[in-house]
């Protein structure tokens, strides 16, 4: 038993504990490796004590996720709808990035926990507040989509551990000819592909993650704004029946 283990052993255990040790293990070796074995050898335990606190795996996870939503701040109550919503993403975003895993874990989880279900709640409430109708509301919800979490599915994101070489893996005389083959072939999207040029992105070489995130966020929150200045909604206008219509002209003036 290592030194570690030694220590954390005489700690009693308790379900913010597991789930504590389970996302520190998970951001060091990833998700694949994470395992309720390997977690108990971590925490100096047997496995069979894990099983007190977290049913199986599957819970472990969702309890990794409530973890998740522990870090993203709450909504700023003296800001406007549209930077309290804005500032709350931008919060669930940098979460998700501490957490490698994360991502690929709210993706697969069919359980919806009581503090996912606060957190949607409390993320509804947001537009609300602002004097939302619950219609608009309805459709904004659609149109963010995982934008609340902090991400969205981007073109050919090799992000989930995709193994294509990109141009900056290939020496400069293979690169030329690539760019040349694309030039002739696909001219339009070499042309947006080399527009501008930024790294660590999972979008691909020319594009920076975190403005491409804010971008699409402001633009959908501009046309949230737009929307709600207009009283829009989904329900179309209701056309009076024809008896409603000559009854209002055939009533007599009032005297």
């Amino acid at each position: 038993m290592t030194q570690q283990a030694q220590r954390t052993r005489r700690i009693p255990l308790s379900r913010d504990r597991v789930l504590t040790a389970a996302v520190a293990l998970a951001d060091e070796v990833g998700i694949e490796a994470l395992s309720m074995r390997r977690l108990a050898q971590e925490l100096g335990v047997v496995p069979m004590a894990l099983y007190k606190h977290v049913a199986n795996k599957e819970e472990l996870l969702d309890g990794m996720v409530d973890a998740l939503v522990g870090e993203i701040d709450p909504p700023v109550r003296a800001a406007g709808w549209k930077d309290a919503v804005r500032l709350r993403v931008l919060s669930a975003r940098t979460a998700l990035l501490r957490h490698p895993w994360a991502r690929q874990v709210l993706e697969s989880r069919t359980n919806k926990t009581p503090a996912v279900l606060g957190y949607m709640d409390s993320f509804i409430g947001m537009f609300l507040a602002g004097g939302f109708s619950v219609d608009l509301t309805h459709h904004v919800m659609h149109a963010l989509g995982s934008r609340m979490w902090g991400f969205t599915q981007e073109l050919f994101d090799d992000s989930a551990g995709g193994t294509a070489q990109t141009p900056a893996d290939l020496p400069p005389e293979a690169q030329a000819v690539m760019f040349r083959e694309m030039a002739e072939r696909y001219p339009n999207i070499l042309k947006v592909a080399t527009a501008s040029a930024h790294e660590d992105s999972v979008v691909g070489q020319g594009c920076d993650d975190q403005f491409e995130f804010e971008f699409a966020l402001d633009l959908l929150l501009e046309g949230f704004e737009r929307l709600h200045r207009q009283h829009w909604s989904s329900m179309p206008k209701r056309t009076p029946a024809p008896e409603e219509t000559a009854d209002t002209t055939s009533a007599p003036a009032k005297q």
